[in-house]
């Protein structure tokens, strides 16, 4: 899995419509996970990173409208509603309640191609990974994907480099075990990750039992914070 491409999460009840979202999202450049209604959403959103939600507004219990306007007590993700109503009453509340855009049902999916892509591109982007990252007397360089203490190269594996890799590229961020399985490949399941953060720290922390780059954030996963 490309840790790089833009994930999306298609909220719909509607199972046929979900598959053919996620196959057609997916050939055209994203990384797509799906749930079924609101409940389901709001697991995938405690253990993943979305860069846009494209949701249906008619759901079953939690409408789509009632879930916008909650998601957005606490977040900013970017939000496509779809929609069989067509009432200009029905969009303006979408919009007061926190949808970025509207696609009326039916639609092309190539529209909502376009649509997506105008709201990514509206994000601010993530500022460039410097060439060089601080780790106290570790240094790691994001071109080669390596590290070295004092000259002297450090061998990471398959897993520990996209570890690494995938913390380096978000900075500052969180990243739950669940979003770094996904992008190492680690075997094992999630706790596999605890195993594989303990081995890098072995590499990159001046005291392993006391890590000061490579951190634990309680209830959410890990973080990366250089000098």
């Amino acid at each position: 899995m490309d840790s790089d491409l833009p994930h999306i999460l298609v909220i719909d009840d509607d199972n046929r419509l979900r598959e053919l979202l996620r196959q057609f999202l997916s050939k055209n450049g994203f990384w797509v996970s799906v749930a079924c209604d609101a409940a389901d959403a709001r697991e995938r959103l405690k253990g993943l990173t979305f860069d846009l939600l494209v949701l249906d507004r008619m759901m079953p219990g939690e409408s789509g409208l009632e879930f916008a306007a909650n998601i957005r007590k606490s977040s900013m993700v970017p939000i496509l509603m779809l929609t069989a109503m067509i009432e200009s009453k029905d969009r303006i509340d979408g919009f007061e309640g926190g949808v970025d855009d509207y696609l009326t049902k039916p639609f092309e999916p190539r529209e909502l191609l376009l649509r997506i892509n105008s709201i990514l591109r509206r994000i601010p982007t993530k500022p460039p990974v410097p060439d060089e990252i601080q780790l106290g007397d570790v240094v790691y360089y994001s071109k080669r994907e390596e590290i070295m203490r004092k000259g002297v190269h450090i061998r990471l594996t398959d897993v520990e480099a996209a570890l690494l890799k995938a913390l380096v590229t978000s900075l500052g961020v969180v990243l739950s075990r669940e979003i770094l399985t996904k992008v190492t490949g680690a075997s094992g399941g999630v706790r596999a990750i605890d195993v594989q953060v303990t081995r890098l720290r072995r590499k990159i922390e001046p005291d392993p039992k006391l890590p000061i780059y490579l951190q634990t954030v309680r209830g959410k996963g890990y973080v990366l914070h250089p000098d």
